[in-house]
């Protein structure tokens, strides 16, 4: 796939963490090979309109210098296009075509599981591809560039936003991404302390997150010297209630793989919440207890949403991510060179490059149903009524490192 062939490297999807990592990885390792490698920008976009270009940008070791592996984003670029709808039945030839004219062998694609489904596609069609996994949802079944990132950043904004809910005695909701996943939302919102997380995982019940937040708004409150006290609840974007629905905007359309943007579910937990909070006697006659009580300008303590969106998947890659992105480009190179193609790789442990089947990569992967009920058990509402977990203690034949 390599022999006397150059390497194309794509990055597709949203953008996050760790993807300049991934291209410097790669491209570093193609150079230790003697192979050649070129950005092919724009994602999918930019592969279809390969013929079309009369140059790309080739990585030689002062552009791979360049490269940032802490800076997040893509160098590459990315877009949002599916090769398999284009609606040009020589699709496939005009890709081929365009990857001739470069004289690219290969392809190392990162991007989630709507990526991996175009390198299953892509191999199909006889075009070589190596899927390094990429999402910030962390929905896939392996680890994903770009989760420690958006975990990070989400949980540093959940922390911060407390001060101002102190300050004021309101109540916060922190709107995050996540689709059909909450990893994102509950990993951020476990890290940073906060009271509720509602995620897709689990339909929500507003009784009983009401019922919580009462609960522990007014005992912060009445505790505290200065009568402050705010309660933290974090929503991943594709909640459902308890009727198991999304919450969208039906004008919405669809993108090229089908899916609807979804948004608005952090005003929909405040309206619900809100609207309760207004009806109960008991919370009336606490603010006058309290001293805050003020007729027709501070009655109830607020309800203020917050809505993350693109600041958690950009400005910075942690550590661990970088390290991820530089180990599984690299590796895919590796895999490359071996002859190998159509897998995704895993990562490298112990210097032995690891890869699985895409087709079983990007089967989506939920928030264990076990590890909401370990966190239940210690306070942290979801929106249900509490259930029974009792944490089996077994031992291990070697540790497994992963948090997430």
């Amino acid at each position: 796939m390599l022999e006397g062939k150059s390497l194309g490297i794509i990055t597709s999807g949203g953008d996050c963490g760790g993807l300049n990592a991934v291209i410097k990885g790669a491209a570093s390792m193609a150079m230790a090979y003697g192979v050649d490698s070129y950005v092919i920008p724009n994602g999918y976009a930019g592969l279809y309109n390969l013929d079309e270009r009369e140059i790309i940008i080739k990585l030689d070791i002062d552009k791979i210098e360049r490269i940032s592996s802490l800076k997040a984003g893509s160098q590459a670029g990315n877009t949002r296009v599916k090769i398999s709808k284009i609606e040009d039945k020589d699709k496939y030839k005009k890709i081929i075509s365009g990857l001739n004219k470069f004289n690219i062998g290969a392809l190392i694609i990162s991007g989630g599981d709507d990526t991996g489904s175009v390198v299953v596609d892509l191999n199909n069609n006889n075009i070589p591809c190596i899927h390094v996994p990429k999402t910030m949802d962390l929905d896939l079944h392996s680890y994903s560039v770009g989760g420690d990132s958006t975990v990070n950043r989400i949980a540093q904004y959940i922390d911060e936003l407390k001060t101002t809910g102190n300050s004021h005695n309101r109540v916060m909701i922190i709107e995050v991404f996540g689709r059909y996943a909450g990893h994102t939302a509950f990993r951020g919102g476990i890290a940073a302390d906060a009271d509720c997380i509602l995620v897709p995982e689990v339909p929500v019940d507003f009784d009983i997150v009401y019922k919580h937040m009462k609960e522990t708004f007014m005992r912060r409150v009445a505790s505290n010297e200065y009568k402050s006290g705010t309660y933290v609840i974090v929503v991943a974007e594709g909640m459902t209630d308890i009727s198991g629905c999304c919450i969208t905007d039906d004008s919405v359309a669809v993108d090229s793989f089908g899916h609807k943007k979804l948004s608005g579910v952090g005003k929909y937990v405040r309206e619900n919440l809100t609207s309760r909070v207004k009806k109960d006697p008991e919370i009336i006659e606490f603010m006058k207890e309290q001293g805050l009580f003020v007729e027709k300008m501070n009655e109830v303590p607020q309800i203020r949403e917050t809505v993350l969106g693109y600041l958690v998947r950009s400005g910075s890659t942690s550590a661990l991510d970088a390290n991820f992105g530089k180990d599984t480009g690299a590796g895919a190179v590796v895999l490359l060179a071996n002859g190998i193609s159509g897998v995704t790789i895993t990562g490298v442990i112990n210097g032995k490059v690891q890869y699985i089947p895409t087709e079983s990569a990007i089967m989506q992967r939920h928030v264990s149903p076990e590890m909401i009920a370990f966190y239940e058990k210690m306070g942290v509402c979801f929106g249900r009524n509490v259930l029974a977990c009792s944490p089996e203690c077994v031992g291990a034949d070697k540790a497994a490192w992963c948090y997430l």
